[in-house]
């Protein structure tokens, strides 16, 4: 008989990797549903942390250290976070960090210290519920912001400079807590100026490195032609930036955006962002799983009133008081209240500081326990929150949802308007349909979600009101129901399928026309419901080959024709094009868009000696551009056309469709 054993690393080694599977099963599983119901993806992440966890089915013990791993998810995200924010833009916001994120943090932290306090917790126990209370999510709200296209809006950007600073202040916390241990001998003065001398030296350490070094590195790689090794410099630079910042005590996520920051404004800004976003997506799945583990449902359960109390209390405190200060700052009280409702829940270095002060016995298990179950709770509800922060923020601000002027202020034919045409979007394309539509007397009314666009225009006596094209409210004031066209112009395709939606459900015989970038999300526009889409980059190319026939001397009405008749056919012969290795577009929309390919055909293919038509190549949702026989080149040639030996055939199609019509063409399966 023969016994096989195992020796405790190989055990360790396979008990890891199915910790990892069960944890990848049920967030896949998980995810999906939730998507399917249209509910936040972060909550989904959560309660599979909550079902894997040794609180739930215990499928993921502490064999893995999965935190580390999650920490990069943060890193990643706050990278991506500083492309969007160069020296000079984040200057420009220092009146927001000082003004309001410095004082967000101290006012939080003494308000906290003090109740915690009057329910008889000692002063150092106390300060650190404070100082745990006073953070919120970076994580999620980065990311909610991102995703909604909320982050140039004014309580997008007020959130952001109170998170920077909440990110700078985990610092001298992880610093002070471990000094306020029972027993700890130490100058904290001392400690705290060390600390700043650091981190003053390591952000010019990477200032200067991004100004100077960075841009020249990615120049040279660049050079190389090689998207692996664009991808893996990236990843080097950010984790060396992270690496960097947590060797001198401060916090990764500060290094990572600095670096971010000093490569925003460098021509490989939109790579970078697109080769960081899987890696990022990916660890900050595992961070929400990570946070889901930590809930202790049996806690919940055991004094559910305790802890939803406490939670609601913390986050009502710190809407009043981050609403006050950004109001103090010369904000909007609309923004005001909706940043306050965006920082309410708890922050994930609340989690790092609640370990740090159990391990040096400042908190109890039962204190550190109910802050846990409150904080992730409050994480769990903060996209919803998110969601309806702008729309709670006018109520309490007294505002109407249109605008801070009322209808009754716009020029009397918007309030009279009929067989009018609706335009989305007020930027320099919407701006310049207006002027086209003026020239031809055809009434028209904007919809646009920036103030200062829209209250020029406005002063300049153009029909145009003030929020999204994506609310019923503004929609309706626009007399969607009596308008002859609505034209979305803004250019993303996100909010445009629902605009489309939101358009269909009011006003189902309206037609619509859409502007898009390209043409890669074409047909999910048309899906939703747009009955023209317009890629900007295919009328380009019109407008281009128009120039091109005119001085090679082919005369204009032909050229109009020719012209007309792609317009006509959807840009038909547009849509496919040869894929080169080199592309601006990520994998996903390179999944998505259709390409052409060439197939030569021998004499021993299947396809050779059948008609076109006889092949069905359009049941395999694959189009045949033209066939070169005889160094002829035929467009669309006709179906009865019997295929010949050495007949190259141009088709068009996704990628794996025209992969598999190849293979039949030559194989007959």
């Amino acid at each position: 008989m023969i016994n096989i054993s195992f020796s405790p690393i190989h055990e360790a080694y396979v008990t890891g990797h199915l910790e990892i599977l069960a944890i990848l099963a049920c967030a896949v599983a998980i995810v999906f549903i939730f998507r399917k119901l249209n509910l936040p993806a972060i909550l989904a992440y959560l309660i599979a942390g909550v079902l894997v966890g040794e609180h739930g089915l215990a499928l993921a013990q502490e064999s893995i250290d999965y935190d580390h791993f999650a920490e990069l998810g943060i890193v990643f995200l706050l990278f991506t976070l500083g492309l969007e924010f160069s020296l000079p833009k984040l200057m420009a916001m220092r009146h927001l960090v000082v003004a309001v994120g410095s004082l967000q943090v101290g006012i939080s932290l003494v308000v906290f210290t003090i109740l915690a306090l009057v329910f008889g917790q000692s002063f150092a126990s106390a300060f650190v519920i404070g100082a745990i209370l006073a953070l919120s999510s970076t994580a999620i709200v980065i990311r909610q912001l991102s995703e909604t296209g909320a982050m140039k809006r004014k309580s997008g950007q007020i959130s952001v400079a109170v998170l920077l600073f909440q990110d700078v202040a985990v610092v001298p916390l992880l610093i002070v807590i471990p000094m306020l241990a029972p027993g700890t001998e130490g100058s904290m003065f001392v400690a705290l100026s060390l600390a700043l001398i650091k981190g003053v030296f390591v952000v010019g350490i990477l200032l200067l490195t991004g100004k100077w070094v960075l841009p020249k590195l990615f120049d040279l790689v660049a050079r190389v032609r090689t998207d692996e090794l664009f991808v893996l410099t990236t990843l080097l630079v950010t984790l060396m930036a992270a690496a960097l910042t947590q060797w001198f005590g401060l916090s990764m996520a500060l290094g990572a955006f600095l670096a971010g920051m000093m490569l925003g404004e460098s021509e490989y800004k939109h790579q970078l962002e697109a080769d960081i976003r899987p890696y990022r997506d990916i660890l900050l799945g595992l961070f929400f799983v990570t946070i889901g583990m930590k809930l202790d449902l049996s806690l919940l359960l055991a004094s559910p009133l305790t802890i939803i109390l406490t939670m609601v209390a913390f986050m009502l405190i710190k809407v009043m008081v981050i609403k006050q200060l950004a109001v103090r700052a010369g904000e909007a009280s609309k923004d005001g209240w909706a940043t306050g409702f965006m920082l309410s829940q708890m922050g994930e270095f609340g989690f790092v500081l609640v370990a740090l002060a159990t391990q040096v016995e400042i908190l109890s298990i039962e204190v550190a326990s109910m802050l846990l179950g409150a904080g992730v709770i409050s994480m769990a509800i903060t996209p919803y929150i998110m969601n309806h922060a702008r729309k709670w923020g006018r109520w309490l601000a007294n505002e109407e949802p249109m605008d801070t002027s009322d209808l009754e202020s716009l020029p009397e034919s918007t309030k009279t308007l009929s067989n009018h045409v609706i335009i989305c979007g007020f930027g320099r394309i919407g701006q310049t349909v207006s002027r086209f539509l003026k020239q031809e007397d055809i009434d028209f009314v904007a919809i646009d979600i920036d103030p200062l666009r829209t209250r020029k225009a406005r002063e300049a006596g153009e029909n145009v009101l003030f929020g999204s094209s994506r609310q019923a409210e503004l929609l309706h004031a626009a007399h969607l129901q009596y308008a002859k066209l609505v034209v979305i112009a803004f250019g993303e395709d996100k909010q445009s399928a629902e605009v489309i939606q939101k358009v269909r459900s009011l006003a189902p015989k309206v037609p619509i026309l859409v502007r898009t970038r390209n043409d890669d999300q074409l047909e999910m526009l048309q899906n939703a419901g747009a009955n023209e889409v317009v890629p900007e980059s295919l009328e380009g190319a019109l407008m281009l080959v128009s120039q091109v026939l005119s001085l090679s001397g082919v005369p204009f009405s032909r050229i109009v024709r020719r012209v007309q008749k792609e317009r006509k056919n959807h840009y038909n012969h547009l849509h496919g094009f040869f894929q080169g290795e080199h592309t601006d577009m990520s994998p996903e929309a390179i999944d998505r868009i259709e390409f052409a390919h060439a197939v030569l055909l021998t004499s021993d293919c299947y396809a050779v000696g059948q008609t076109i038509e006889s092949l069905d190549l359009a049941s395999r949702r694959v189009n045949v551009i033209a066939l070169k026989r005889d160094e002829q080149e035929i467009e669309e040639p006709d179906a009865n056309t019997i295929l010949k030996p050495e007949d190259t055939l141009i088709l068009r199609g996704k990628p794996r469709r025209v992969e598999r019509t190849e293979r039949y063409l030559q194989e007959g399966n």
